[in-house]
């Protein structure tokens, strides 16, 4: 974590970004998962029983501008990705936030039974562009969504419509697979990515505040089950 006729701008760095009929930007820099109080309802991630991962993985390439392809990532990306995921939060002010490792992420993304998966855009041997997501459960709909957690473009490829055409390509994956929604989050303070995400159709869930349990709050949590 829109498809643009006549896009401004590519910021693609936000929690999560882009696509619609005309966009005043294209922010591809977005983080879509996890800091912001403009959040959709929070995410449930659940198995996956139909083998999304071995479905993405034959998912075809697609041909962008300026010789770039889109495809589902596959072993062998994880240190273009971590490049992406450490630019976004850069840009999000937080550093010295990741803690990933290219190891993880082989293990998280390819691994024997992986719930997280990644799109990348790629040209000239180097990754450009990234989106990672993995699926939801909505109660209400019964159906699986998909939860936008990175969508970035670095800032040298922007205005091109990578951002776009990555998030395009995880809507099309809801539309074909029946899922229900795509959801991110963005940061309040972003203001070409929330008007890109206007332009796109995407509407905000200003009456849903993500709540976060993580080290001590997380510790403390689960000592009450003890």
């Amino acid at each position: 974590m829109p498809a643009a006729s006549a896009p401004i701008s590519d910021p693609s760095f936000d929690r999560a970004s882009d696509v619609s009929s005309a966009p005043t930007s294209d922010p591809s820099f977005d983080r879509a998962s996890d800091v912001s109080s403009a959040s959709t309802s929070a995410p449930t991630s659940a198995p996956i029983s139909d083998r999304a991962s071995d479905r993405v993985a034959d998912a075809p390439s697609r041909p962008l501008p300026d010789g770039a392809v889109l495809r589902p990532a596959r072993p062998g990306d994880e240190p273009g990705i971590l490049a992406g995921i450490q630019a976004l939060a850069v840009y999000e002010r937080e550093p010295d936030a990741v803690q990933n490792t290219a190891g993880m992420l082989a293990e998280t993304l390819f691994g024997a039974d992986p719930h997280a998966y990644a799109h990348v855009v790629k040209r000239d041997g180097e990754i450009i562009g990234i989106a990672l997501w993995f699926l939801t459960y909505s109660t209400w709909t019964g159906r699986h969504g998909i939860w936008l957690e990175d969508l970035f473009v670095h800032e040298s490829e922007r205005g091109r419509g990578y951002g776009t055409a990555l998030i395009a390509a995880l809507a099309d994956l809801c539309v074909r697979r029946g899922y229900s929604r795509l959801e991110w989050t963005v940061l309040d303070w972003n203001e070409p990515s929330i008007a890109f995400y206007r332009a796109l159709g995407a509407e905000p869930m200003d009456e849903w505040t993500t709540q976060r349990l993580s080290g001590t709050g997380l510790d403390a949590a689960a000592a009450l089950a003890r």
